[in-house]
């Protein structure tokens, strides 16, 4: 019985003893003297009787260890010395497969009979040197059920390491040029976050559906690729994940459009009004798209917008209904029977609408300033001639006459110039010799004062007749 005894306190002894050796290190740098996978399994020392690593074409690398019975496999998502945590992303696992088949894995949680705290594991990769790879792990691994654990803990010397692997050697796949790291994936994440982000930031005026879409869906790409790479140990880039919600188009962001659009449409003017029509009217249909429109109501309002110019005259439909009553056709400044809306020339003074004066954002101006605007007005310089009876540029001063209110040139305003003074059939208004005398009329101090009014003309001669008008 004591011979048993002592026996058995001689092999505890050994064991221990040879653990021991296999942990020798300084720091975390394990020494070998030649390649090797070994550990404490269920507080037992276990070997590997043939090892190897491999890298597989998206640059994981996975440690095997084996011996007739048993297979222990050990895989990261980058070929760079670090710690890789284990049990939360399948990228980062330990594996162990039992002499009865069955697969014990980092990956399957226990069941809350045993632990609802697992502790998670760890793979640490300390050198690669030469194609060879050194490190350490640790783990506890669960079968399917959850109910049966494989431990590959430290010693009471070495409570943080369950198992070694020595220069293992590669003997499939290559090191990559360029090796993704969990650092790149927090900067690709970093990157596809400011893009996304930048789709709906404070100074955009209308947020793109599908850039918010494209650049959102990279943005959960990219927290997926981190998440491989990094871990996520906390939950907080899943959380990230799930609330980009699919990356559909956020309701919130298409009421924001469409009352953008609704402000812009409101003030706007003819200039700019068929634009901002169709632009409200476009995000109307994307509230429907992204929000639902279960009354109608939305459907109702963009079937009341007249986004239309039926005359194609420049001027919108919504700005030809003078009288505000909604009704087009009971509105016809030049009473030719033809209603505004449908008239390309609504004052009927032989210049087209779209071809009256504007400013330089497409809005009619009013060149006379009688606060009718030339397309509504049929003598738009005021001068007394109407539009339709003025043609051509009399003066050759660029200004065609019926914008012209001095359409001769002769310093006197075409409305002051009645009849044909000097009897050549040419009207002084576009004579510019009224008296015909053979002096210009602008030469015969018409206007001394420069007003176009010939109130103050000099009279020479005192007879009444102005200089201008008398040939004598």
């Amino acid at each position: 019985m004591f011979r048993g005894r002592k026996i058995k306190s001689m092999k505890r002894l050994a064991i221990l003893f040879i653990t021991a050796l296999l942990f020798v290190s300084c720091g975390d740098e394990v020494e070998f003297n030649s390649p090797s996978i070994q550990g404490n399994k269920d507080y037992v020392l276990w070997r590997a009787e043939f090892f190897n690593a491999a890298i597989d074409v998206n640059g994981f690398l996975t440690i095997t260890g084996g011996n007739n019975v048993e297979t222990l496999m050990l895989k990261i998502p980058s070929v760079a010395v670090g710690t890789y945590v284990l049990g939360d992303v399948n990228s980062m696992e330990a594996r162990f497969i039992a002499a009865d088949g069955t697969v014990f894995s980092t990956n399957n949680r226990p069941d809350p009979s045993l632990t609802i705290y697992p502790e998670y594991g760890r793979i640490k990769l300390d050198e690669i040197f030469n194609n060879t790879f050194t490190g350490s792990f640790r783990f506890n691994a669960f079968d399917e059920t959850g109910l049966r654990v494989v431990n590959f803990s430290g010693t009471q010397e070495d409570p943080v390491t369950g198992g070694v692997f020595y220069r293992v050697p590669l003997t499939s796949g290559s090191i990559p040029a360029m090796v993704f790291t969990c650092t790149d994936g927090e900067d690709q994440s970093a990157i596809a976050q400011a893009a996304y982000e930048a789709t709906f930031a404070d100074n955009v005026e209308f947020v793109d559906s599908d850039n918010y879409i494209a650049t959102c869906t990279a943005y959960s790409e990219a927290l997926q690729t981190q998440k491989v790479y990094c871990g996520d140990l906390s939950g907080i880039i899943q959380g990230t994940i799930n609330s980009l919600n699919d990356c559909v188009f956020p309701c919130s962001l298409a009421e924001q459009n469409r009352n953008t659009a609704q402000l812009a449409i409101e003030n706007a003017t003819i200039g700019n009004y068929l634009d901002a029509c169709a632009n409200f009217q476009t995000y109307l249909e994307q509230q429907i798209e992204f929000c639902g429109d279960p009354d109608g109501s939305i459907q109702a309002r963009i079937d009341n917008l007249d986004c239309g110019d039926d005359d194609s005259d420049g001027i919108p439909n919504f700005f030809e209904d003078f009288d505000g009553d909604g009704n087009l056709d009971n509105d016809d400044t030049d009473a030719d029977g033809i209603a505004n809306y449908l008239d390309d020339d609504d004052d009927g003074d032989g210049i087209l609408t779209i071809d009256e004066a504007k400013d330089v954002d497409g809005n009619p101006i009013d060149t006379d300033g009688d606060t009718d605007v030339d397309y509504l007005d049929n003598d738009d310089d005021g001068d007394g001639i109407l539009t339709i009876n003025e043609t051509g540029d009399t003066d050759g001063d660029g200004i065609m006459n019926y914008l012209d209110n001095d359409d001769d040139g002769d310093g006197v305003f075409t409305v002051f110039e009645t009849g044909d003074t000097d009897g050549d059939g040419t009207e002084d208004y576009l004579d510019n010799d009224d008296d015909g005398d053979g002096l210009l009329t602008i030469d015969e101090d018409a206007d001394p004062n420069a007003d176009g009014d010939p109130a103050d003309a000099i009279d020479t001669d005192g007879d009444t007749i102005p200089d201008y008008l008398d040939d004598m």
